[in-house]
């Protein structure tokens, strides 16, 4: 085993927020903190980890609220998500004032990612596929060696992303998880934005939405 990973629900949408350590370094990554900071940094001294960057699947207010107050913390970067999110990341203060969400300032990550980049998290590498239809800057993260995948609000167990939002795409999110995420394995287990952990494969069995024999 390469990696370590702790998830933390946070705020009252219950988000996964992940902690993802590399073992042979001790340094580590911070995915989509949404917010409760310190429930957060607890986590991160329980796990003995050195955070060097936090990684961001979208710009909703509940997966990236907390990332800028957590980079000034920590003094570290901001990867992701894709550049089509930054509408949502600029409107944070406007969003969080209109779910009763804690504020939250608008600000620019460190980079942008996309389809078929790689972030490293301490000695260890993340492939990046940029999967929209939820939002349309969607990033899911692989760790191909341990066959862990954190994939946002893309995929749930059972369930799909939400596309009411502004500028969500049903068609393209079925796409996105068809596509981009099925064929990297049925054995991968992924972490979702919220609720439990699944696999590919479990999905492609009995998802309502995406599972095979809806596709004949």
């Amino acid at each position: 085993m390469s990696i370590q990973v702790t998830i933390v629900p946070v705020t009252a949408y219950q988000q996964n927020c992940s902690i993802i350590k590399c073992l042979a370094s001790g340094r580590g990554a911070v995915v989509d903190p949404g917010g409760d900071i310190e429930q957060i940094l607890e986590a991160v001294r329980k796990m003995d980890v050195v955070i060097e960057k936090i990684l961001l699947t979208h710009g909703h207010m509940d997966h990236c609220a907390a990332a800028d107050v957590l980079r000034q913390q920590l003094g570290v970067k901001i990867e992701g998500p894709q550049k089509a999110d930054d509408f949502w990341i600029a409107r944070l203060p406007e969003w969080c004032q209109m779910a009763g969400f804690p504020h939250a300032d608008a600000f620019v990550p460190d980079r942008w990612l996309e389809q078929g980049d790689t972030v490293t998290v301490g000695e260890q590498t993340l492939q990046v596929f940029h999967c929209p239809g939820h939002t349309p800057g969607h990033v899911v993260f692989l760790h191909a060696e341990q066959r862990v995948a954190w994939v946002g609000d893309v995929l749930f167990q059972g369930s799909i992303g939400r596309t009411d939002f502004p500028r969500g795409d049903h068609a393209q999110l079925l796409s996105s998880i068809r596509e981009r995420l099925f064929p990297l394995g049925d054995d991968i287990t992924f972490v979702p934005g919220h609720g439990p952990t699944s696999t590919f494969g479990q999905e492609r069995r009995t998802n309502p939405f995406v599972a095979d024999a809806r596709y004949g």
